[in-house]
């Protein structure tokens, strides 16, 4: 299956790129505040609140796989992946609340398992839309630059969506000083409606295509036997997902200490706002110049450059473990215009992965099928893999120091064992993560010439 054009119009890149209202927002603010709204107003210890995200988040990665190959049936029988985009957007918003809704006087146990079920009934919807979503762009557009003036957009918003959830969302929560739990459940319900707005936009541009002949009676097992396939298959998908999910975990961790560097480190709980605009600042603005840079250089070495630039950055920031204080701003910000260049750059490739899987497949006389779902359902299973395992990493590391937990109201002292341990999970594990993250970039060896012609 071919796209009909090449050169996007302005509608079709703006409604895409608004899905990272949804995609961005839900992938920001859990990942900044769940584990803090658990050991910090729900009393729940900091080792069952990391088992509760993290299960949550092996839920969606064992499901990712399989909604794959459901969107890759969708889009045969229908000729569009739209009907699960909006079933995912529909339910994420209403799921999402309620993973902020407990009762208060709830003890530790039964807010735990409120939290842990509604979060994986959100995380759930949040796959139905975000595996095709992430199929689109090989479906959209058959051109290798179009394919990173999309990509770029989409990360363009992106930014926004963290920014206004990152920032924003703590800033809500702080209106109800004296009554925390209120304060999340506003914040919950105020992103539920952007949420829901970006999805169900962005569902709009799945396009409609000529039916496909249909593979009958495929299995769950089926499902993950294709997704096995693809990764053996595809050596330029595996390097590339490596990379992902390894700089996944860098910037899921640095995303779950932000809270407790703005509380334990820079003794401001509100601090995590100004952490969050120092980050996305120079991330708004960076994303169409990696765009240019790629253009000129090429995607992966362009790749390389935000890696490289994002770890200087992280390894700045191990100072903080011995001199505490607001100078940390200044490589946030740099990490900051690094993070443009690591969320657009490996989307825009992937699109190109797939497109050269499809004519190597025609080359060696299987057809060409369309396998973008199933790319999409791995990739996404990689990626929330790398955001999840982050925050349980942060989560052994507080426990392993002593972080002490406490419920809403209630205030306490951290031991010094603790506050290094915050510092330590926001400077040196990401650094280390990105130095393993360089080594897989540099065994993906696709190239502009791989791809130019593939399509036509």
């Amino acid at each position: 299956m071919r796209s009909g054009s090449k050169t996007l119009s302005r509608g079709q890149v703006s409604r895409y790129a608004i899905g990272s209202l949804g995609t961005g927002g839900f992938s920001t603010l859990p990942g900044l505040v769940l584990v803090y709204y658990l050991t910090d107003s729900l009393g729940v210890t900091a080792l069952a609140a990391g088992a509760i995200v993290t299960v949550a988040k092996v839920w969606d990665v064992l499901i990712d796989p399989v909604i794959g190959g459901i969107s890759d049936r969708a889009l045969a029988h229908t000729g569009t992946r739209r009907r699960t985009m909006l079933i995912g957007g529909i339910g994420l918003p209403l799921a999402f609340v309620l993973t902020f809704a407990v009762p208060a006087g709830l003890g530790p146990v039964p807010a735990a398992l409120w939290v842990l079920v509604a979060f994986m009934l959100a995380a759930t919807c949040f796959s139905l839309f975000q595996v095709p979503y992430i199929a689109l762009p090989a479906e959209l557009t058959d051109d290798y630059r179009e394919r990173t003036r999309l990509l770029s957009w989409r990360v363009v918003m992106l930014t926004v969506a963290i920014l206004m959830f990152g920032a924003g969302g703590p800033e809500l929560r702080a209106l109800f000083p004296e009554n925390p739990l209120l304060g999340y459940l506003v914040m919950a319900a105020v992103a539920a409606v952007i949420l829901g707005f970006g999805m169900l936009t962005s569902a709009s541009v799945a396009p409609q295509r000529p039916l496909l002949p249909v593979r009958r009676g495929s299995t769950i097992a089926e499902h993950y036997r294709d997704g096995i396939i693809v990764l053996r298959e595809s050596q330029p998908f595996r390097a590339l997902l490596a990379t992902f999910l390894l700089q996944g975990l860098a910037t899921g961790m640095m995303l779950a200490a932000a809270q407790y560097v703005a509380r334990w480190v820079l003794d401001d709980e509100t601090a995590v706002t100004q952490l969050f605009v120092a980050l996305i600042a120079p991330a708004l603005l960076m994303a169409p110049v990696w765009k240019l840079i790629a253009d000129r250089t090429g995607k992966e070495r362009a790749f390389r450059m935000a890696s490289a630039l994002f770890l200087l950055a992280t390894l700045a920031l191990t100072a903080m473990v011995w001199v505490p204080g607001w100078w940390i701003v200044a490589p946030v910000a740099l990490a900051g215009a690094a993070y443009a260049g690591m969320q657009t750059l490996p989307m825009a490739m992937l699109p190109d992965v797939i497109a050269y899987d499809r004519t190597e497949q025609e080359a060696a006389g299987t057809g060409g099928a369309n396998r973008s779902g199933i790319f999409g359902g791995v990739w996404t299973a990689g990626e929330t893999t790398g955001m999840a395992l982050g925050g349980t990493i942060l989560t052994i590391v507080l426990a392993a120091t002593g972080y002490l937990e406490t419920t809403a109201g209630h205030e306490v002292v951290q031991p010094a064992a603790a506050v290094t341990g915050i510092g330590i999970s926001f400077s040196i594990l990401p650094a280390a993560l990105m130095v393993l993250s360089l080594l897989t970039l540099a065994r993906y060896r696709l190239r502009e010439h791989d791809i130019v012609g593939t399509s036509a």
